[in-house]
């Protein structure tokens, strides 16, 4: 089976509502009370809107709902593609840099968070936001809140801040595979377990071996996912590329 193909991550959804697992947002699980067994998809949307777009249509289809973090940058912003994922149902986020993109400059950070959240806002009634990583840069984003407190701004939650780790399981496609901690700058959590998947052929096996977690946070990519050959040579090509870069970047830390 090929990997990070759309037909893949059919099939995994497909084996999580076999084993009942529940879908649910993120901003569900900050507001609502959870079910005892549930999976958070959540869809860091770097690049490429129109891959989410087709990711969340696929969705739609299974009858399963999933949050999608949008940054204002040119990349990864369409206004259009934003409505119609709102529009089947999705959640709808703020996938912020806003820090990183300063340098630093906490005033002017601030100006562009508030700018950025209020834009995405005209489309949707956004609650939740996610840090972007920003690997090659030296700031964390979540720095801002060591300033201020994201709740003064109507968002109930952000993933790495309000999420109990030491009960979710978070498994991240970061590095164009499920265990890429040697390649992830910032996107980590310093709780969870380590569950030896390395494939989504893997947690596919832990989930029919019943040794997966009962409370999962799975964020995918959607640019990452295509059934074309070509497409999916180029996201191989460039992302492994990517993680020598990132591999240098953390050795220098």
């Amino acid at each position: 089976m090929r990997d990070f193909t759309l037909q893949t991550y059919k099939m995994l959804c497909l084996e999580l509502k076999k084993h009942e697992y529940k879908f649910i947002t993120f901003g569900d699980y900050c507001s609502d009370a959870v079910p005892r067994k549930f999976v958070i998809l959540r869809h860091d949307v770097d690049r490429s809107p129109e891959r989410a777009l087709t990711m969340a249509g696929c969705e739609k289809e299974l009858n399963i709902m999933s949050s999608y973090y949008f940054r204002v940058v040119r990349s990864g912003y369409d206004e259009e593609a934003i409505k119609r994922i709102a529009d089947m149902g999705h959640e709808i986020g703020y996938h912020y840099e806003d820090f990183s993109a300063a340098d630093g400059d906490l005033q002017y950070a601030m100006e562009t968070f508030k700018a950025n959240l209020s834009k995405l806002r005209q489309l949707y009634p956004v609650r939740t936001i996610c840090m972007h990583g920003s690997p090659l840069s030296k700031w964390d984003n979540r720095a801002l809140w060591e300033h201020c407190d994201y709740r003064t701004f109507g968002i109930i939650g952000e993933p790495y801040m309000d999420t109990d780790f030491s009960v979710v399981l978070y498994l991240t496609d970061t590095g164009r595979t499920w265990n890429g901690g040697d390649c992830s700058v910032r996107d980590s959590v310093e709780k969870n377990r380590h569950c030896g998947c390395n494939s989504t052929s893997d947690i596919i096996d832990a989930l029919d071996k019943g040794v997966l977690a009962n409370q999962l946070m799975l964020t995918v990519h959607p640019q990452r996912w295509h059934d074309a050959l070509i497409p999916w040579f180029r996201e191989l090509i460039w992302q492994s590329c990517k993680n020598v870069v990132k591999r240098n970047f953390l050795m220098k830390q």
